[in-house]
């Protein structure tokens, strides 16, 4: 009698942030699974280092005191909402853990404010008081403030626990507190003031200071000290200040119309009656308004947290404008790329001379890719102008080169992500725009969000027509371009602009494909030729070599690939800034690098047996997560000139040599960094590369 054969076991993995998606993965992977959330926790408390790091200057600790708190906000919007409803035990548990994990770091998060930034800012001159420490000259400076500019914006409410209870806006903060009143009899009630969010909450003062120092009062201490001109002849009980957060996550409905744009906006409207997910008080609430609370929005207690510090630190962003040396970065204006610094007639001459590789924010958008479109806008010989938009900002020049072609008689089209997330109306805005103006806009491919970052120009010259583009790693957005790490290539290779081409068309007309030979397009190929890659590094066993740097890595069958490649000996390096599901085993090293700049771009490097640095190179759009490969219209290219391909390895092998702004992820799950290094860091370096 022989022994049974040993089954295969599965185990289900629940990813996606629109859903859940069930992947059966051997139960060996599962071994090295880590769930997204917590990965994504611990993501956020590598934020919350740069704010405890000594090293980083006062004011940009506490923009990180921000992010964190930002980071947190969307985490909650976008995952609570999602785990939260049919609870398995799985889930229950999960919730729990998010929980322990999470208190500990909003502590660190207080401690770090109240006892080495508030201070810290306070010997250089900016003082950040409480109204107990603010003198009789700057109360008054602060209670005439309020009655010229902000009463006027307040609009106190009663709390009524009926029908008519007051509507409180997602993230919004307010103060609640209960009213006595004398004339009926001393019968309490409670009352809502909202503190207003398009007024500043860090109200600065001049009275009673000293040359050069700068003094900040919070507006919803300003506002608590002057409640008593809000209700007259009443007594306003202490007060409890709270701040709430919703689901954003809205379910979508086809209400039969056709019309994309109103369909989108109903989302929008919808999205400000989600459920409450997350009630955040500070320090003492009255047990009465907590209860209250909680139970009018029908939470759970571990859905209420009590904050020991600031209710909200978004608020900080507001210190930015500050302008002291000593207590911030010092100012980074980018470079023009050298290939566009030549003195050409026209940036098209530039790209026909070779591929130009850009590298932002250390080389300028605005001197390269902005100029781009702007020159295609005002060129008499182009004939077509078309982009892909996700997020493009408010005041965007590209919209506005895209309605001046488009005025002057060029065909634009333009492929707007109407449901990218949280930027809905922006985009029906510009959608609207530019329709007004006759471009052609189209909404991309029903059932999958538009992600990838294309641009394309046609041009009549002297042969005919020729086509150049852009394919990029980030958003056509000016300002995010100076903050977040991105690179692109502008080309006028037929191989890439061919397929640019088709992309396009199938954007715009709908029909099957694209099929493309040089470009990497999701959901059509890009899962396959990306599979294909590292299978080809599998076979290649010890002399295969992998280096991949993303936003995220989640997708099960690609792990399962890299897994399997690496057990064949390939050597391979993964740089993820935020969440991955993969903890590192034997010949797979993981790194996180957070910093000045956000890590944003995403590079694929496969060695295909050549020397180092002579391999194949691709820049896109995708990480490696089921939602890109699979559920979206995602782009990546190949870079194929040496000058391109050398300036990539240069990014990659800095960023593989860094010892400052790296975090290893250990077997455990867990991240670490070498605390004393004194080592410049990946944007330093980058910084000091781009100015020589």
């Amino acid at each position: 009698m022989t022994a049974a054969q040993p089954q295969k076991q599965t185990s289900v993995v629940s990813i996606g942030d629109d859903g859940v998606l069930n992947h059966e993965i051997t139960s060996e992977l599962a071994e090295l699974w880590i769930d997204r959330d917590l990965s994504w926790l611990e993501f956020n408390e590598r934020v919350l280092a740069e704010a405890l790091d000594k090293r980083t200057p006062l004011l940009e600790r506490a923009k990180f005191l921000a992010i964190f708190t930002s980071n947190l906000d969307e985490f909650f919007m976008k995952r609570i909402a999602v785990l939260r409803p049919s609870l398995t035990p799985h889930r229950e548990k999960l919730l729990h853990e998010l929980n322990v994990r999470l208190i500990p770091t909003l502590e660190k998060q207080a401690a770090c404010f109240r006892e080495e930034i508030i201070p810290g800012l306070a010997s250089h001159g900016v003082f950040l008081r409480h109204w107990e420490e603010l003198t009789e000259a700057q109360k008054n400076e602060a209670n005439t403030f309020f009655d010229k500019q902000v009463s006027p914006a307040l609009t106190p409410l009663l709390i009524n626990t009926g029908e008519s209870f007051p509507f409180l806006s997602n993230l919004s903060t307010s103060l609640v507190f209960p009213l006595d009143d004398d004339a009926s009899g001393g019968q309490r009630s409670y009352a809502r003031v909202k503190v207003p969010a398009d007024l500043k909450h860090w109200v600065s003062l001049k009275e009673d200071l000293g040359p050069d120092n700068l003094l900040y009062v919070r507006l919803h201490e300003i506002i608590r000290e002057n409640l008593t001109k809000l209700y007259a002849g009443m007594k306003v009980g202490p007060t409890t200040i709270v701040r709430l957060t919703q689901d954003a996550e809205v379910e979508e409905e086809d209400n039969g119309s056709g019309n994309v744009l109103d369909q989108v906006r109903e989302q929008v409207r919808k999205r400000r009656y989600e459920p409450v997910v997350r009630l955040e008080f500070g320090g003492n609430p009255d047990p009465a308004i907590r209860d209250l609370l909680r139970s009018h929005f029908q939470l759970l207690p571990a859905d209420v947290y009590e904050a020991s510090g600031e209710l909200d630190y978004t608020t900080l962003f507001e210190l930015g404008v500050i302008d002291k040396s000593g207590i911030r970065d010092t100012p980074w204006n980018p470079v023009v790329p050298p290939a566009l610094r030549q003195d050409h007639a026209d940036i098209f001459s530039a790209i026909r001379e070779g591929d130009v590789f850009v590298h932002h924010p250390y080389e300028s958008f605005e001197g390269s890719v902005e100029r781009f479109i702007k020159e295609a806008a005002n060129d008499p010989q182009t004939v077509a102008v078309k982009m892909t938009v996700y997020r493009v900002g408010d005041d965007t020049p590209f919209v506005k080169s895209l309605i001046h072609a488009a005025e002057a008689g060029k065909q634009v089209a333009c492929v707007i992500e109407l449901k990218a997330r949280f930027d809905e109306e922006r985009n029906v805005h510009w959608a609207k725009e530019l329709r007004a103006a006759g471009a052609h806009v189209t909404f991309g491919v029903k059932g999958l969000k538009t992600h990838g970052k294309s641009a394309l120009v046609v041009r009549k010259e002297a042969d005919g027509l020729k086509a150049y583009a852009h394919v990029g790693t980030g958003n056509y957005h000016v300002k995010t371009a100076r903050l977040y790490a991105d690179c692109g290539l502008l080309t006028c290779d037929p191989a890439i602009t061919t397929d640019v081409v088709l992309l396009f068309h199938f954007l715009t007309g709908h029909a099957h494909g694209p099929y493309c030979h040089s470009l990497l397009v999701a959901p059509s190929s890009m899962r396959t030729r990306f599979l294909a890659m590292v299978k080809r590094e599998t076979d290649l066993r010890e002399r295969g070599r992998i280096i991949a740097k993303m936003n995220q890595l989640e997708d099960p069958e690609l792990i399962e690939a890299l897994i399997e490649a690496a057990r064949a000996g390939v050597s391979i390096d993964l740089i993820v800034r935020g969440f991955c599901c993969l903890k590192p085993i034997e010949n797979i090293r993981i790194r996180s690098i957070i910093g000045r700049f956000l890590e944003h771009s995403r590079i694929y490097y496969f060695g295909a047996g050549q020397p180092l640095g002579e391999g194949e190179f691709f820049i896109g759009s995708a990480d490696w997560m089921f939602r890109n490969l699979s559920k979206r219209i995602e782009v990546a290219t190949p870079v194929k000139a040496s000058g391109a391909k050398q300036r990539l390895w240069e990014i990659l092998e800095i960023c593989l040599k860094d010892k400052r702004q790296a975090w290893m992820l250990g077997n455990d799950g867990r991240y670490a960094r070498d605390e004393a290094a004194d080592d410049p860091g990946v944007h330093r370096l980058l910084m000091d590369l781009a100015s020589r």
